[in-house]
């Protein structure tokens, strides 16, 4: 029917111009028309009530909020050994669900002792009370204004997250995230807040040469205005918590912990494998922990013929 109209207007163009214009027209609208079916289709408008999670992706560059369909969340009672962060970052979970002044995050520390794992351990523990989360790749930081627009106003409460952040010399793409934290005059709306984890303190890195370039005025010392940079960045998240590595009972507790959430069995083996596990894979962290549980429940599901083959 389009094209019929198309054919229509164009018939009744010609009378009115050359030939070769109304050519030239006819033309551009067959090669838009080509264009058009190269282009992706507008994005769908994400339904919040029924979706809990989407991951912010660029297909051939246009940058849309797709939908998780199976998420990976751990249970919350299941991460131990790090209780002091759990207290601390869900009293600021609960600030933000109700609507009273909260900080945004930044988990930093060694890897694999269960930051991420936090992050995603809140959806479904307060799911029920309208948080929702949103996963942003650390190379799709620069889209953070287009994000909060498009969350802004949308019910529910919204944690925008970046697993394993961390920046190069020269990369730009901190500076829209400084921008959203704490220095542009739009700032974020009520219902975003910024969780981040990293296994740097200080988001970037430092170099013996930024000491080298401190001066020594009068005994005062003036560090580098790059180093001040650099610090200035994870300075903007006003919450941070730290992760260190787990002594030998913490990561044991964890083990047991895993193991009894995958409904295994806890013995003596059990405990002697888990620590040649760690040795094997050099060094003890809720990761390895978690890996050597599934390791060990599927063994012993092998075992006693367990399964659904």
């Amino acid at each position: 029917m389009a094209d019929k109209l198309y054919e229509e207007d164009v018939t009744a163009l010609s009378y009115q111009v050359s030939p070769e214009l109304a050519l030239l027209i006819a033309r551009a609208n067959d090669l838009l028309i080509r264009l058009d079916a190269w282009l992706p289709p507008a994005p769908p408008r994400v339904d919040w009530r029924a979706t809990l999670a989407c991951r912010w992706r660029k297909p051939m560059g246009r940058g849309m909020l797709a939908p998780v369909a199976t998420l990976n969340c751990p249970p919350w009672d299941a991460l131990t050994g790090i209780d002091a962060q759990k207290a601390l970052l869900d009293r600021n979970i609960r600030q933000f669900l109700k609507g009273l002044p909260a900080n945004n995050v930044l988990l930093a520390g060694s890897r694999g002792c269960g930051k991420s794992s936090l992050i995603k351990a809140l959806l479904p523990r307060y799911a029920k009370k309208g948080l929702r989360l949103v996963e942003v790749d650390r190379d799709d930081l620069i889209d953070l204004p287009d994000i909060t627009d498009r969350l802004a106003g949308q019910p529910g409460k919204f944690i925008l997250f970046s697993d394993d952040l961390s920046f190069e010399p020269g990369d730009a793409a901190y500076k829209p995230l400084k921008a959203a934290l704490d220095g542009s005059v739009a700032g974020l709306p009520d219902n975003v807040m910024l969780c981040a984890t990293s296994n740097r303190r200080h988001l970037m890195p430092e170099f013996f040469a930024e000491n080298e370039a401190t001066r020594h005025l009068g005994g005062e010392v003036r560090p580098d205005e790059s180093t001040e940079e650099k610090i200035s960045l994870s300075d903007r998240f006003g919450l941070v918590l730290t992760f260190y590595p787990f002594n030998q009972d913490d990561y044991l507790a964890i083990v047991a912990g895993w193991v009894a959430a995958l409904g295994g069995k806890l013995d003596e083996a059990m405990r002697q494998e888990a620590l040649q596990w760690a040795i094997q894979r050099g060094g003890r962290s809720g990761r390895v922990a978690q890996q050597f549980a599934r390791d060990w429940v599927g063994r012993q599901g092998l075992r006693w013929g367990k399964g659904k083959a």
